[in-house]
């Protein structure tokens, strides 16, 4: 059965993998001229953290995003189990407790738990909360990983296809196009983030390590080689690559308040985009006239990918639906 996926982002990919491993001969058109290029996911943190994101998503998160932690070091072997690590200020500590209520599956440390795990964090803070089966990868590299395997299974990717997907209306298409369907999707909001990346070969961190903060929660994903992934805003806008200044300065101050010698690192990047949201913050299997959206995502695509590119092939070769991830375009609703 031939399939068309339109979007190379995380969710164009793996939903491409996961048609053709179901057997579809399966084309990927993507209107950047290379891969990562017209993408969100270039900006992603990479944290396949299931049980974290618990504290503020809904279970069906949690649930979903577990399949990852099978899914991602069959794909790209270069993903590093370790764990993560949830910090706070001593005047913070309340804040902690709370993150702990609301989650599983972690233990409590003490400072020389901390220092055990991080030894550049000895002697900074007295409590934590570590999430031992979670796990980090770089979405740069994951996202080659998989070009490569679809490539090798005889997938087609053409680059600089810009789609209007009105023109296919009567053709059977996936479109993971991400905040660009929101021509399609009358919900589909943005919500920015913005990330830096540093270089600070002072400090080596093993996982990535959230810092609870009132004002402007952060977190750190090791890339290796001395360079950090350091993010990220959330701001209600659909606008897609300026970063403030004022974003530049919590963050570095967040990252200063985690450890004196960020103040030192260089800075390598700044990026932003907007990332793809649904009111509820949920990920959504959307039926579009002939067409099927995968979408939603919010800051949960490389953790979600996997589940909802399974779930849109058991829809879309077989019949199933998964009613807590598939609905109809409200549009259509209305008008129904």
């Amino acid at each position: 059965m031939p399939m068309t996926v339109v979007g190379a982002g995380v969710a164009g990919l793996t939903m491409a993998l996961a048609l053709s491993q179901g057997g579809a001969d399966v084309t990927v058109l993507e209107r950047g001229p290379r891969l990562g290029a017209a993408s969100c996911s270039r900006y992603a943190g990479g944290m396949l953290a299931p049980w974290c994101e618990a504290e503020s998503a809904e279970p069906l998160v949690t649930r979903l995003g577990q399949e990852a932690l099978i899914y991602w070091p069959q794909v790209h072997p270069a993903t590093v189990q370790r764990g993560s690590l949830v910090l706070a200020p001593a005047r913070d500590a309340p804040d902690l407790e709370r993150f702990a209520r609301r989650t599983t599956d972690h233990q409590r440390l003490d400072a020389e738990g901390i220092a055990a795990l991080e030894p550049d964090l000895a002697g900074r803070f007295r409590a934590a909360v570590f999430f031992p089966k979670e796990a980090h990868l770089d979405p740069r590299r994951a996202l080659v990983s998989l070009h490569d395997t679809l490539v090798a299974r005889g997938v087609e990717i053409r680059f600089g296809c810009d789609v209007e997907m009105a023109s296919h209306a009567h053709e059977m298409m996936v479109d993971c196009r991400g905040f660009a369907a929101a021509d399609r999707l009358p919900d589909l909001r943005g919500v920015k983030g913005e990330m830096l990346i540093l270089r600070c070969p002072a400090i080596t961190f093993s996982r990535p390590i959230r810092l609870l903060h009132p004002r402007f929660p952060l977190y750190v994903v090791p890339r290796g080689d001395g360079i950090f992934m350091i993010g990220a805003t959330m701001l209600e806008s659909g606008e897609r690559h300026r970063v403030t200044a004022r974003s530049v300065v919590e963050l570095l101050n967040a990252a200063y308040a985690l450890h004196p010698a960020f103040a030192e690192a260089e800075i390598l990047e700044m990026g932003a985009d907007a990332r793809p949201t649904f009111p509820d913050n949920l990920p959504r299997i959307r039926r579009v006239g002939r067409h099927v959206a995968v979408n939603g995502l919010f800051r949960h695509g490389f953790l979600l990918s996997p589940a909802l590119a399974r779930r849109a092939v058991e829809f879309l070769l077989h019949g199933i639906e998964d009613p807590e991830v598939m609905d109809e375009n409200p549009r259509q609703q209305r008008s129904a």
